[in-house]
């Protein structure tokens, strides 16, 4: 939001938005848009948005929907979120194997080349998609990984119309995830749960599979956004 706007919203004077936008700059809670005219949420605001998230009951529930899903899947599981330009990760609960990715919680992943990063872009408006594609960055991390503004936004067409994405070795060789919505009572994308494994042990079909598991712990999951 630019100054204008937060003065407009907040019912203060610019004088004092500006003093206060000063003050949430140096301690990290706001930081600069792309636009520098314009404020966003700044790392120390995330760090205190992601604590609460994780607090107490909630996330002992959320780890007891996944725990029950792994036990279901075979395979381990995580609940994230889209944070700016990249997917967060809330929650994640480990399979007792011994070949394992691991991401920690409040890892940061991309969207491009990840199954719920390429859920989250393909449950925005066409419009809003589009602008945030065209200022992604689109590096090859893998032979697979999407590269080009056009096979990115095909791909997030096709997962609109599916309801479920798919990474097939995009982010990590040897690697496949499907990722379904997790959806607020007015039908809004607020998270994503996802299943991956190593393609040593699960193929990509096999995984699609396991589409109504995930889709019966995102239902779970709702209440516990």
């Amino acid at each position: 939001m630019s100054l204008a706007e937060l003065s407009a919203r907040l019912e203060l004077p610019k004088a004092t938005v500006h003093r206060l936008c000063s003050q949430l700059l140096a301690s990290g809670h706001l930081a600069r848009d792309v636009d520098v005219r314009s404020f966003e949420v700044g790392p120390a605001l995330r760090r205190l948005a992601f604590d609460a998230l994780n607090h107490g009951t909630v996330r002992g529930l959320r780890h007891h929907v996944l725990a029950a899903l792994v036990s279901e899947v075979g395979e381990t599981c995580n609940l994230t979120t889209l944070d700016g330009v990249q997917v967060l990760y809330l929650a994640r609960v480990e399979a007792h194997w011994p070949l394992r990715p691991t991401l920690e919680v409040g890892s940061h992943v991309p969207l491009h080349c990840t199954a719920s990063g390429k859920l989250f872009l393909a449950q925005m408006a066409a419009s809003q998609r589009d602008e945030l594609i065209a200022r992604l960055q689109l590096p090859s991390i893998t032979p697979t990984t999407l590269t080009s503004a056009e096979a990115l936004r095909a791909e997030c067409e096709a997962i609109a119309a599916r309801g479920y994405s798919t990474d097939n070795e995009e982010f990590i060789a040897g690697l496949i995830a499907v990722a379904v919505p997790v959806r607020d009572a007015h039908g809004a994308t607020r998270a994503a749960i996802a299943v991956h494994a190593p393609t040593a042990r699960m193929s990509l079909a096999a995984a699609i599979a396991r589409l109504p598991q995930l889709q019966a712990a995102a239902t779970r999951m709702r209440d516990l956004l």
